[in-house]
Order: structure tokens, then C-alpha cells, then sequence
């Protein structure tokens, strides 16, 4: 018996093995990593849950890695009744098992793309250098020019709180110490007590992990996603801008030029949503707009302070000028109390240490602006007067900048350039309010608020009017001086709500706020109506306005609207030659399929620019990506370089979503990694732009493009019993239980599909690993362009290999298709859809290879990712974990939604610790007493959601 059980015991190692190609290149260690971190998972699991339980999972896993290898369906059944025969508790533990291993095999896949960087960046530059130096080198730009654009360029990241990020935070501080031990263990200069720490160290944290229950039983409210997403601040952000700052002062030196970025060029910022975006989101009210920029004001205060005391500590210098000593003076004979609450430094500081003395002023100031933001945060009102505390940066600016200047002078640079700068670095940066908050609000919101106004003054319905008649009145109104409504405008909820938005946004210090965002914005009186609200709302710097386009026919309409917007003389002098346009890739992906969405946004952006140019106005586009690719997202680099020529000059800003903000910041190496790809990649798309593509592929694109639309849209739209399918096919009707976001999942309660939220939509197809949305009308519009002439194929592969838009486009979906398996939809439509709806889904899948035979076809590729063999690998040793989530989550949906599907149930498996509670894994089924499913099933089907999503790394 224990020889078979030290056989089973290896085994999972061999099948690993088996399944991983061989190693890619010399410093690939995937496998080893991955191994490794398995090994010690299961030894746990065996101590925590006994033997069995162990068996099972290997069963499993063998199972899954069998189907992975042939295909073969029936693997999937012999899976499915292991999985059905497991009573609740045990089917909880061997779900969480498998969500956990897979948690486990990307962090193994994240330090080994940290170690095959770091080998890489011993050999030579990264990112940011290479590109100066191609630039300067290949491309023949002299340094200053480079220097030049660098110095007035601007990448604005902005943190959304999209319901996409399915990790709780309490795991992911966990996964990121599992990274460090693993990253440690394997240092060269590791002595073998440090060995037997870390691997100690490296269980207690993977237990840790396991032991953490991973599904969230209260849904976040949207102050804790903004606290959560301030944590990536701490944690990273903060100290990784002035870093990577230094590693772009670098680059310059090493291509001649001996200048520092100044400290106020405005290479990198950061806004955010959190708190702020309130279209669809009830929760997101007037109050918590104002929590959320208090918290933000409060802990930039912190940040701050919390440094300023390593400043005073290094500048002891004696030596000043003239300027800095006079104020040093001053400040000195006029305080004369002792500050007890301050650790160092808190007698009077001499004055023959003049700095000290200024920045212990500063220090002063910085404690009072933080006590007062938690003052108005806790009771709406402060007892600590303006005057001590910091109200605009240009106040917090003013000293630093006199101590820079004044060690300058005395020949003392480079210790001006030290500490200094990065605080004067951070202080431009970041300001008073870490991030400025930008407010979302759907058109339509800020009709209604007109309307009742109009109707208040007697003077007809504001929403029944013509789009002439409410500009005139709306730019005579805007011209005038008159106030529109007093305190006795009726009002119902919703309006009360957005007026008071307006009123926190007048009341809160400017720097707060960022944009003003209109979705579901069509035509100019939709700014022109907000432009009105802020001035009646007294905002004393309004905010810049910016509508978003996200709909295929708003894209199409939008260069003419914004033309409309611009030939108005009012709003031209308002923007004085600035506007902001966004543009949003989720939404039209889901009206259109991905590849119309992908073409119209392309023709959509060059189109606003040839508007804004011949209007003299410089336009800045806001890119709404999400995280996966059917909702716009991508790898960085290729993203912004395959936009059109032109369209980034310089300014680019783009959203960062959900679960894309810890794969960009969750590491101090990522957020360095994250900050040099976006100015690198900015930079070289201003000096070095893509090609503009020919006639004859402009006309073959917009040919297909109406193809794929007819298809996408003849299938989702029209096909009578599409929705039906779609729900039963997929896990989309359970998605609201996994309390990811604070936003619902619907626009509106009911309705079909043109209601449903992008991230649910692009959620449930993920999740059955057919990715519909993405691939949905790429096959029809190959097909029939090839099938038309078979010179259009020879023309497609040569748009592929020299038009970057065309072959990023394509190269994101053959990734997709690579995570794919028709094979795992097809057990959902066995064991969920109704049997006159499986010829539908047979048609589908037919549609689906034959979409992917004519991609390879394009792209000249014989296999998927025959082109990036990395990414082939860590894929291939994923599914196996994930097609056994796939099966659990199938055979689960079956038994939710069909009572009288039967399963006979073997004896319980699972050991407990504490033998004397006789029901150990019945603790676990009631962690969620109150479902309405039978017991455990529910815990079960979020857990395959965490772990499916958490293995294809693209929730939504």
C-alpha cells in the first residue's frame, strides 16, 4: 500500500513534467519554480485534510492532464464523477484545492518573468534605454529633440474600481510574500539556515493562503475600493515614481544629455474612479465622493509626513543663501514652544541649521493638513484653521524649492539632487490629493436636472426640445449672469444627487477633481448642460468636460458631433485650445464583436484628430481598455504603438481596470516595469509613428468590418433564442454572487443583452472557455474576403507582417484562441442547454475552429502562439488545473439548476484537524448559511469562478 501511495505521490510531479514543453531557453526555471511550490501545497494539504483528500486531487489532476492530451470527452465524464461523488465539504476543499494551485503556478510564472528580466537587464538597457537609444541611434533624432518631447509629455493613469479584480486583497498581500520566498530561495548567496527559514517561511504562507476563505461575503462598498486602491500607493507607487524618474535621468546621461528631468514635468500622473464614476452605480453618491477625496487628502498628508523627517535629518548643512537665510531667521525668532508630539526634532531646531529650520515648518504644516482632513472625515467640521495647513501644492512647493535653489548656490548639487529632488519629484507628482478623482455621470442624468429647471421657470420641457433650441437657450443662459433655480426647485432623489455632486465638487479644494465625464454623451448640448450645472453649482474652476463615445454608432457620429461642439464660439474661448476625448472599448465590443469595435475605434480616433486640427485645438484621447481582450485590453507596449499616427502627441491617458492594476503595481519590479513601458512606448509612438496604412487595406478592412458586424449581430442579437442559450450555457445568471465590485451587473433589472454590463457579458464566456464576443465575426469576414478574390489572402498576410494595428489585432486573438477549448463548451451544452439548442451550439463550435484555421491562415502560423513560445508553455501547464475547475463548475451549475439531477455520494473524505467537531468540512459549508442552493454547492461554483478567472488571468 505505501509504495502505491509513494508512486501516486510522484506522480503529479512526472505529469507536470510530462506537460511542460522542454525548457524554452537556458534561464528557464518555470517548471522547478512550479514544482516546487506544488510539492510543499500538497504536503499541506495531506497534513490539514489527510491522505485521501491528496489522492483525489492527483485522481483529478491526472484525469484533466489525460483530456488535455488527446481530447478526448470522455475523460471529462470520468472527471465529472469523481467530482459528483464528493459529498459538500469535500467538493469545497477540492475546489479551493485547485483555485489555490492555480494562485500558485502564477506566482511561480510572475518570478520567473522577474528573473528572466533581471538576467535580461544585466545584459543591457531596458524599456526607457533602449528606446532613447534606437531613437537617437537608428532613427537619427538628435538628444535634445529627444529631451525635448520626453520633458512635455504626459501619461495620466487612471485606477478604475472595475468590478473585474476577483482576488481579495487579504490574499494577494499573502501571494506577494509567497513571490519574495520563492524570489529568495533561489539567490545565489544563500546559506542553509537562510534555506531552511524561507522554506519554512514559504509553508506557513501557503497555508496561510488556503486558509483564508477566498470568496468576499459582503459586497465592497466603493470607499473600500478606493482604500484598496490608495493601498497600491503605499505599497509601490509612491516610492516607484521617483525611482523610475532617476532611471529616465540615466538614459538621458547615457545618450549625451547631462540634464535631469525637471521636477515639474509632468511625465507621469495619476487619476482615479473610485468614488467618483456614478453611471450605473447607485452606491456612488455625493458623500461618498466627498469621503473618498478627504481619505485620499488625508493620507497624501501622511505620505509626506512620514518622509519629511528623513529630510530634515539630511540637509544639516550650515551654508545657505541669503534668501533662505532671512526666512530661516524669521520662522526661527517667531516659534518658540517645544512640539512633544513629534518623535525627533521636537525642541526648537537651532538656527544655525537653516534648512532644518524651514522644513521643520513644513512639518508643522503637513501634521495640521493631515489632522484636518481627519477632522472634516470623522465630524464634517475642523477646529485647525486654514492658515496652518497647506491648501495648494504651490504653498508646499514654494520652500522645498528655496532650499533646492539655495544648496545650488552654495555648490552643493548633488546633494540638492539627492533626497530633495525625489520629494520635490513626489510633491509634483502626487499634490495634496495623492490622485484627482474624475466624476462619471450618464447624459441622461443631467437632462432630467434641465428639464426640471426649465419646467420650474415656466418655460416648457427641456427634454422635449429640438438640439437647436437647447443650445440657444443653454449658451444664452452661459452668457448671462442670472442664477437658474434657488432652494425651491422640486426635486426628486435623482436629481437632489446630482446636484449635490456638483455642490462637493464646488466645496472641496480644486485639486481634487480631474474630468468630468459624459457617458452615453451625443451631442454638444450634453457638455454645454454640464458647463451650466457647474457654473449654478458655483464651481470656481470648472472642470474639463469629456464626453465618451463607446457605442459602434456613437463612434461613427462622434467627429462630427465634436465638430458641432468646436464651431460653437462660447466653448471655443472656454477650452482655450484644450479638449479631452474618451473613447470606450468595452461597450462597442459588445454591441459589434471585437473586430468592427477595434476598426471603428481606429477610424473614430483619426477622424477626431483631422476635426481638433482643423479647429487649432490639441486633443487628448482617453482610452477606456479593460483588463481582457474582448473588453480592449493587451499587452502595453503593442497597444500604444499600434494606435494611429498622430493620435497620441504626446498626451496619452488610459485606464487602468480591476485586476490590471495589481498585475501593473502589485510589485515594486511591475510598477517600475509598468511606469517605463507606458513613457517608452508614448515617446516612441510621438517620434517615431506607425504607418499609416494603404488605400487598398483601408477598403479591404472597412469591407470586412461590415461583414463581421452582420455576423456578430445576426447571432446575438437576432438569432430569436440567443439569450436563452446564453444563459443556460454559462455561469452569467450566478456572476452577481461573487460580490467582486460595488456596481451591479445590469444597466437596467430587466432586459436581454443590451443591458448586461460588458464585464459580465465577456465574464460568462470566459469562464466556459469560449470567448464568443472576441472571435464572434472575424471567421464570416475572412472567409468571405478570401472566398471574393484569393489575392485578398496574400494581401491580409502582408497587412499582418507591416500594419501594427492589423497584426496586434490579430495576435490578441490568437492568444485568446490559445485559452480556448471548444471542447470544455461543449460538456456545458451537454449537461445545461435544452436539447433543441444543441445543433445552435455544434454551429457555433464549427464557426469557432473554422475562425481559427483561417487566423493561422493570416498570420503564416502553423500552431497557436507558434510565435511566443513562453507564453505557450505557461498556458499548457495552466489547463490541466483549469479544465478540472471547468468540469466542477459544469457538473455544479447542472445540480444548482436541475432538481432532480441525483448524484450518489461517496463517504467523506476529508480529515480535519481537530478530530473531536465530528463534522470537520461541514465547517466549511457553513461559512454561508444563508444560500438557497443545497449545502455547499454555492461556495463550490464561486470558487471555480475565482479559480477560472484567476487561471486565464483575464476575468472580465
Amino acid at each position: 500500500m505505501a509504495a502505491k501511495n509513494l508512486e501516486k505521490l510522484t506522480s503529479i510531479d512526472a505529469q507536470l513534467r510530462l506537460l511542460a514543453p522542454g525548457k524554452v531557453s537556458e534561464d528557464d526555471k518555470l517548471v522547478e519554480y512550479d514544482a516546487l511550490l506544488l510539492d510543499r501545497f500538497l504536503d499541506i494539504l495531506q497534513d490539514l485534510h489527510g491522505e485521501n483528500i491528496r489522492e483525489t486531487v492527483q485522481d483529478c489532476y491526472e484525469l484533466s492532464a489525460e483530456y488535455e492530451g488527446k481530447h478526448d470527452p470522455q475523460k471529462l465524464e470520468e472527471l465529472g464523477n469523481v467530482l459528483t461523488s464528493l459529498d459538500p465539504g469535500d467538493s469545497i476543499v477540492i475546489t479551493k484545492s485547485f483555485s489555490h494551485m492555480l494562485n500558485l503556478a502564477n506566482l511561480a510564472e510572475e518570478v520567473q518573468i522577474a528573473y528572466r528580466r533581471r538576467i535580461k537587464l544585466k545584459k543591457g538597457g531596458f524599456y526607457i534605454e533602449e528606446t532613447l537609444k534606437r531613437l537617437v541611434g537608428q532613427l537619427k533624432k538628435s538628444p535634445e529633440e529627444v529631451f525635448d518631447a520626453l520633458k512635455n509629455q504626459t501619461v495620466d493613469l487612471v485606477l478604475t474600481a472595475h468590478p473585474t479584480q476577483s482576488v481579495r486583497r487579504s490574499l494577494l498581500q499573502k501571494h506577494a510574500r509567497i513571490r519574495n520566498c520563492l524570489t529568495q530561495l533561489n539567490a545565489k548567496d544563500i546559506t542553509p539556515d537562510d534555506k531552511q527559514e524561507l522554506d519554512e517561511a514559504l509553508q506557513r504562507e501557503i497555508q496561510a493562503a488556503f486558509r483564508t476563505d477566498e470568496i468576499r461575503r459582503t459586497p465592497p462598498t466603493p470607499q473600500d475600493e478606493m482604500r484598496a486602491g490608495v493601498s497600491y500607493f503605499h505599497e509601490t507607487i509612491w516610492k516607484g515614481v521617483p525611482k523610475f524618474l532617476r532611471r529616465v535621468d540615466t538614459a538621458l546621461k547615457n545618450i549625451g544629455i547631462n540634464e535631469r528631468v525637471p521636477y515639474n514635468a509632468p511625465l507621469i500622473q495619476f487619476s482615479s474612479w473610485m468614488g467618483g464614476d456614478r453611471d450605473g452605480n447607485p452606491r456612488v453618491t455625493p458623500e461618498v465622493t466627498r469621503d473618498v477625496c478627504l481619505l485620499a487628502r488625508m493620507m497624501a498628508a501622511n505620505l509626506y509626513f512620514s518622509q519629511i523627517e528623513d529630510l530634515m535629518f539630511e540637509l544639516s548643512m550650515w551654508r545657505c543663501s541669503d534668501e533662505l537665510r532671512e526666512r530661516a531667521n524669521m520662522l526661527h525668532s517667531s516659534t518658540k514652544r517645544d512640539a512633544k508630539h513629534f518623535i525627533e526634532f521636537w525642541k526648537q531646531v537651532p538656527s544655525n541649521e537653516p534648512y532644518r529650520v524651514i522644513l521643520g515648518d513644513v512639518r508643522d504644516k503637513l501634521y495640521n493638513t493631515r489632522e484636518r482632513s481627519r477632522q472634516l472625515l470623522a465630524n464634517g467640521l475642523s477646529d485647525i484653521s486654514e492658515d496652518t495647513a497647506f491648501t495648494n501644492v504651490e504653498q508646499f512647493l514654494e520652500p522645498l524649492e528655496l532650499c533646492y535653489r539655495s544648496l545650488c548656490s552654495c555648490g552643493d548639487r548633488s546633494i540638492a539632487d539627492g533626497s530633495l529632488l525625489d520629494f520635490l519629484r513626489q510633491v509634483s507628482t502626487f499634490g495634496l490629493s495623492l490622485v484627482r478623482l474624475d466624476i462619471r455621470q450618464e447624459s441622461d442624468r443631467h437632462t432630467d436636472v434641465i428639464d426640471a429647471i426649465t419646467k420650474h421657470l415656466g418655460i416648457g420641457s427641456y427634454r422635449e426640445w429640438s438640439e437647436e433650441r437647447r443650445q440657444e437657450w443653454l449658451l444664452s443662459e452661459l452668457s448671462g449672469k442670472r442664477p437658474l433655480f434657488g432652494p425651491d426647485l422640486p426635486k426628486t432623489e435623482e436629481i437632489a444627487d446630482v446636484l449635490d455632486t456638483f455642490h462637493v465638487i464646488a466645496e472641496l479644494p480644486l485639486d481634487n477633481f480631474g474630468a468630468y465625464i459624459i457617458s452615453m454623451a451625443t451631442s454638444p448640448s450634453d457638455v454645454l448642460a454640464v458647463e451650466l450645472l457647474q457654473r449654478e453649482c458655483r464651481v470656481k474652476k470648472p472642470l474639463r468636460v469629456v464626453p465618451l463615445f463607446e457605442k459602434l454608432a456613437d463612434l461613427e457620429a462622434a467627429p462630427a458631433a465634436l465638430a458641432r461642439l468646436f464651431s460653437i464660439d462660447w466653448y471655443r474661448n472656454r477650452i482655450n485650445g484644450k479638449q479631452e476625448v474618451m473613447i470606450g472599448y468595452s461597450d462597442s465590443g459588445k454591441d459589434a464583436g471585437r473586430f468592427s469595435a477595434a476598426c471603428q475605434l481606429y477610424k473614430a480616433q483619426e477622424e477626431l484628430i483631422k476635426v481638433a486640427k482643423q479647429f487649432g485645438v490639441k486633443l487628448t484621447m482617453f482610452h477606456g481598455r479593460g483588463g481582457t481582450v474582448g473588453r480592449g485590453g493587451g499587452p502595453t507596449h503593442l497597444a500604444i504603438l499600434s494606435q494611429p499616427p498622430e493620435t497620441i502627441h504626446g498626451s496619452l491617458r488610459v485606464t487602468v481596470q480591476g485586476e490590471v492594476i495589481e498585475q501593473s503595481f502589485g510589485e515594486e519590479h511591475l510598477c517600475f516595469r509598468t511606469l517605463q513601458r507606458f513613457t517608452a512606448a508614448t515617446l516612441e509612438h510621438g517620434m517615431h509613428p506607425p504607418v499609416s496604412p494603404k488605400p487598398e487595406w483601408r477598403a479591404l478592412m472597412d469591407e470586412m468590418a461590415v461583414i463581421a458586424t452582420k455576423e456578430y449581430r445576426s447571432i446575438v442579437f437576432q438569432e430569436p433564442r440567443f439569450v436563452e442559450y446564453f444563459r443556460l450555457a454559462t455561469p452569467e445568471l450566478e456572476y452577481g454572487r461573487m460580490n467582486i465590485g460595488s456596481r451591479p451587473s445590469k444597466r437596467k433589472p430587466s432586459g436581454g443583452i443590451e443591458s448586461l454590463r460588458a464585464i459580465p457579458w465577456i465574464f460568462a464566456w470566459t469562464q466556459t472557455r469560449f470567448h464568443l464576443p472576441v472571435w464572434l465575426g472575424f471567421g464570416a469576414a475572412f472567409k468571405y474576403i478570401i472566398q471574393k478574390d484569393i489575392k485578398n489572402l496574400h494581401m491580409l498576410q502582408e497587412m499582418y507582417r507591416q500594419w501594427p494595428f492589423f497584426r496586434v489585432t490579430i495576435d490578441l486573438v490568437e492568444m485568446v484562441f490559445a485559452k480556448g477549448d471548444p471542447g470544455i463548451a461543449a460538456l456545458y451544452d451537454k449537461l445545461l442547454v435544452s436539447e433543441e439548442l444543441h445543433p445552435f451550439g455544434e454551429r457555433l463550435r464549427a464557426n469557432y475552429e473554422e475562425t481559427k484555421g483561417l487566423l493561422l491562415q493570416i498570420a503564416g502560423h502553423r500552431d497557436l502562439l507558434e510565435g511566443d513560445p513562453y507564453l505557450k508553455q505557461r498556458l499548457r501547464l495552466r489547463h490541466a488545473y483549469i479544465t478540472t475547475l471547468n468540469v466542477c463548475q459544469a457538473y455544479t451549475l447542472k445540480r444548482i439548476r436541475d432538481p432532480d439531477y441525483h448524484v450518489k455520494l461517496r463517504p467523506h473524505l476529508s480529515k480535519e484537524y481537530m478530530e473531536s467537531s465530528h463534522k470537520p468540512a461541514a465547517e466549511l459549508v457553513k461559512l454561508n448559511p444563508t444560500s438557497e442552493y443545497a449545502p455547499g454547492l454555492e461556495d463550490t461554483l464561486i470558487l471555480t469562478m475565482k479559480g477560472i478567472a484567476a487561471g486565464l488571468q483575464n476575468t472580465g
